[in-house]
């Protein structure tokens, strides 16, 4: 028995580290370039922008994460524990941010606000004002930068909060109020460390979009890590320079992963009570309602409504003629890619969070931590990283087949579209793999031995009995990989077949040649492709009220 027991252990570690190996293929190519011999860049760095990458990259970590925690929190909480005016239309609206991607949104919000923009121009016409009299934020900042990144990545927190809200029980926050707290301690001493786990994922992956960001904090003349190695690999033309500030970058994330475990130790969160009711909502009344309103009206207006708009405006003025008679194709390269990179992610990502459940040892954390480290580093780099070992493989099989056929097959896996696939994979795989360990980690023990006294087997009651509970979580973690695929862009301008055009493509193109008003037409058709599967996530969330820990009996 003891030695059938250890030898599963022993397969579930080396099925974990083959799986592990292929994800941290471009980590291993970064952290190799520690080693390697970056001809006197390094050391220039080190002396002259090194710590202005710190303090940025550091700033925009704390504001974003901090701003990011309070607007996403605050509003899931009160679309699920008030009932107010329009609350039904904020419990999916206030996730609709998703669908613009942040350098989106920085060009709209720094068009609308510049000196020269409709805002502050109609402003001037208005009061009479000339250059001076006045004072008006500048986006173009570090804080407008954090303001910028706030308003499009808070809605990972908010599902990530809203989905933790929806599984608390009616028992336990009715005992809570029954003890004397009121409805800010309730909050704070209940339903925060109970959800914290989902909270935690939801945050993580905000930092680490933040820290891997290009387009918004390059637009905004920010110098981070993530600006800082590109421009260390197109301008100093030093990928070993440029592959150790990635290792900044993953240090970065270990430490924020390091804080976290230590914080929470050997601590778990669930709710022992399977078909308890949900919390009821608090109906609002007076100024408070409203005061709810406006709280979430604000960044569903900031992050998603005028962005929309003015780039539905420039299409009306100046619309691309050649983008619209491409949307079909566009459209249908982003969403047939962003398909199978959510299905492949999503299998990947509940494989390695299974795996992790169940073994519950360190050998399997190590190289399951590692693999969600690809999230925090951009997507140049990742693609950089996987074309490395591709090119290696490549060469050996090239090498092989004339020595011994006399013929060579060329370049059969790079610039593929099985190479673009691998790239998302890499670098989305911390979303599934963060939603679905903190979902995992909420069921009961008990279940589980209960499915074990029954005579369930490992897959058996991941396939019955988890996959059941967590099937909210699931799809939410999949629509989100989605959305994050249908954005991406450098890791798709590097890996992406020949001829071979995304919406998010053809908008760098023409924004990159200053044609801002021809590359709302294809910015605008990101925005709407993006909001269906938005809307759905949005729908299998307050699904999951109804449908949680509904079990199927059978196992």
């Amino acid at each position: 028995m003891h030695t059938s027991l250890g030898t599963r252990r022993l397969l579930w570690n080396i099925g974990c580290w083959a799986i592990c190996l292929v994800i941290l293929l471009p980590v291993i190519a970064i952290l190799g370039s520690l080693g390697q011999n970056s001809e006197g860049v390094w050391p220039h760095l080190v002396e002259t922008v090194l710590a202005k990458y710190v303090f940025n990259s550091l700033m925009l970590v704390l504001g974003v994460g901090v701003a990011g925690l309070i607007i996403g929190v605050s509003t899931a909480w009160l679309v699920t524990a008030y009932e107010f005016p329009f609350v039904r239309c904020f419990r999916w609206a206030i996730i609709l941010p998703l669908a613009i991607p942040t350098y989106l949104t920085a060009y709209a919000l720094t068009d609308l606000f510049q000196f020269s923009g409709p805002v502050q121009t109609d402003l001037r016409q208005l009061f009479s004002w000339a250059k001076g009299d006045y004072w008006f934020p500048d986006l173009r900042t570090l804080y407008g930068a954090i303001i910028i990144l706030t308003l499009g990545l808070y809605p990972y927190i908010f599902v990530a909060a809203r989905s933790g809200f929806l599984t608390l029980s009616e028992s336990i926050y009715e005992s809570s109020r029954m003890l004397g707290l009121g409805p800010w301690q309730r909050f704070l001493r209940v339903a925060i460390p109970l959800c914290r786990p989902a909270i935690f994922a939801g945050l993580m992956l905000v930092l680490m979009e933040t820290l891997a960001e290009f387009g918004a904090v390059e637009y905004c003349a920010v110098d981070t890590f993530s600006t800082g190695i590109y421009r260390t690999w197109t301008a100093h033309g030093s990928l070993a320079g440029a592959g150790q500030l990635s290792s900044c970058l993953l240090g970065f994330i270990c430490l924020l992963f390091l804080v976290e475990c230590i914080a929470r130790r050997k601590s778990r969160f669930y709710n022992p009570s399977l078909r308890s009711q949900g919390i009821r909502p608090t109906p609002l009344t007076g100024w408070r309602s409203w005061l709810a309103v406006i709280w979430c009206a604000t960044p569903i207006g900031l992050g998603f409504l005028l962005p929309a708009s003015r780039f539905a405006w420039l299409t009306w003025q100046h619309a691309d003629p050649r983008s619209l008679e491409l949307f079909y194709e566009l459209s249908k390269n982003s969403l047939l890619v962003a398909l199978v990179a959510a299905g492949i992610t999503l299998l990947v990502g509940l494989t390695l969070a299974f795996i992790r459940h169940e073994s519950r040892g360190e050998v399997t954390n190590i190289p399951i931590f590692l693999c969600g480290l690809g999230y925090a580093v951009p997507g140049t780099i990742v693609a950089i990283g996987i074309m490395t070992p591709i090119w290696w493989f490549e060469d050996r099989v090239c090498d092989f087949t004339e020595t011994r056929y006399d013929w060579s097959p060329g370049l059969f896996l790079s610039g593929t579209i099985l190479a673009m696939l691998l790239g998302y994979l890499i670098r989305f795989l911390a979303v599934p793999l963060n939603f679905l360990q903190a979902g995992l980690g909420r069921i009961p023990p008990s279940v589980e031995d209960a499915a074990a006294n029954l005579g369930a087997g490992k897959i058996s009651r991941l396939v019955r009995v988890q996959i059941p509970l967590i099937r909210g979580t699931l799809v939410a973690a999949g629509l989100l990989v989605f959305v994050d695929v249908l954005k991406e862009l450098p890791a798709t301008l590097v890996l992406r077949p020949f001829n071979f055009e995304t919406l998010a493509v053809r908008v760098y193109e023409l924004a990159s040649d200053e044609r801002l008003s021809e590359a709302s037409t294809s910015a605008l058709s990101i925005i709407i492709v993006g909001i269906i599967p938005v809307v759905l996530l949005a729908r299998i969330i307050d699904q999951q009220k109804q449908h949680h820990f509904d079990i199927n009996p059978k196992i």
